[in-house]
């Protein structure tokens, strides 16, 4: 074989080899891209959804301090972000969203709080029902954190 032929092949090949080279670090850069940017937005979907639901279930958990009678749309909103946790969110924190959503319920049965008892429960604590809904979601971010 023609010496020129095997100089011009080994060129050919190296610029083949050369080109797919960068055309795969070019993917895998774009993929590595698109993977942050899923999860960046994944994240904020679950702390917007967190948020309403922390939102919803202090309105209803106040109401039903306060009062008998259920503010029969405001549970139905918190259920609705319940419904959606199922969806983007971990089993721990789909299960504290249900617990603190059936506190709120058993609430609403239990006699309504005076003032001086509103107080008792903030002095002791007692009244923070989402004190364990909000660490669960901060571990749910913490190992999703490591994770990636």
């Amino acid at each position: 074989m023609n010496a020129s032929i095997i100089t011009a092949l080994a060129a050919l090949a190296g610029a083949a080899i050369g080109g797919l080279t960068s055309v795969f670090a070019s993917w895998l850069t774009q993929h590595a891209q698109a993977r942050t940017q899923w999860i960046a937005q994944d994240k904020l979907r679950r702390q917007e959804l967190y948020k309403e639901f922390i939102e919803a279930a202090s309105k209803c958990y106040v109401d039903a301090l306060q009062h008998d009678k259920a503010d029969i749309p405001a549970l139905v909103e918190l259920y609705v972000s319940v419904a959606r946790m199922r969806i983007l969110s971990s089993p721990n924190v789909v299960e504290g969203a249900e617990l603190v959503a059936r506190r709120i319920v058993d609430t609403y049965l239990a006699p309504n709080k005076t003032f001086l008892e509103l107080r008792e429960m903030v002095n002791s604590g007692t009244i923070d029902l989402l004190r364990d809904f909000s660490e669960t979601c901060r571990a749910e971010f913490e190992s999703n954190r490591t994770q990636f």
